[in-house]
């Protein structure tokens, strides 16, 4: 039991891991002793980032993925052996309402969302199966992947998409020892909203429709990550898991007894 939530001896690769949640996934996954590769488009600060872990005492290493180049994700995928861990987490966003999106925006999104981390996940995928030695896959959804909120439409498309992945992929690669799940993630302040949450009335919004009031940071995300990717959740597959402060479980009220 000492010995749990340990990821030695894993390789763990992060789709996403520049920032955000996939950076504090990433750097959950290597404290816990995995061999984490951080992917994205922007080396210099993958590098930076994988650096910092190594001089931490981890094993960490930088490989370029974007996620609208093919090819781009078929050589990192190339270049890496024996991936235990796939975490997908890269993701954009554009709000507006559903009949202004126009069909570059619209396409934008669901490549980056979607098309490209459905790529990953075949290709990682088809080798964890052939290695025979099993694996986990932890994807990040959203709210959008459980609910419906205004102005995400294509957004929540790519994130309802997501989350029936998982459940069909738990299905069908359970097999194979392969776990596959979903971490919808509540009102996380990033960089893709930080605007949003600036404004005086949201704050006081979400102050009086969570059990939790307040935003959430990416180090919210990170510690379910990390236990998913471990022996601890070696039962637990096909979930759509909310981190969310009880916002799609809970309601309050002004009322006081």
């Amino acid at each position: 039991m000492n010995d749990i939530f340990s990821l030695a001896g894993k390789t763990a690769l992060v789709a996403g891991a520049s920032r955000g949640i996939g950076l504090a996934i990433a750097q959950g996954l290597a404290a816990a002793g995995a061999h984490t590769v951080l992917a994205a488009r922007s080396m210099d600060k993958l590098e930076e980032q994988a650096a910092a872990l190594t001089a931490k005492g981890h094993k960490a290493s930088a490989v370029r993925m974007d996620m609208a180049d093919s090819k781009s994700i078929a050589d990192a995928v190339a270049s890496l052996d024996g991936i235990d861990i796939l975490i997908n987490v890269a993701g954009t966003n554009i709000r507006k309402p559903f009949q202004d999106y126009t069909r570059q925006e619209y396409e934008f999104i669901l490549q980056t969302n979607l098309h490209g981390l459905v790529e990953l996940t075949q290709k990682v995928g088809a080798r964890m199966i052939a290695r025979g030695a099993g694996g986990k896959v932890v994807t990040i959804g959203s709210l959008m992947s459980l609910l419906g909120l205004p102005y995400l439409s294509i957004y929540a498309i790519t994130k309802g998409a997501l989350g029936q992945l998982t459940k069909v992929l738990a299905a069908e690669w359970g097999k194979y020892n392969i776990q596959v799940n979903c971490i919808a993630p509540g009102f996380i302040l990033t960089d893709l909203n930080r605007t949003m949450w600036q404004q005086p009335h949201m704050s006081e919004w979400l102050k009086g429709n969570q059990a939790n009031p307040r935003l959430g940071s990416a180090e919210d995300i990170a510690p379910l990550a990390v236990f998913l990717s471990g022996r601890g959740a070696d039962y637990i597959t096909g979930q759509i898991i909310a981190v969310d402060g009880g916002y799609t479980t809970t309601a309050v009220w002004p009322f006081e007894p």
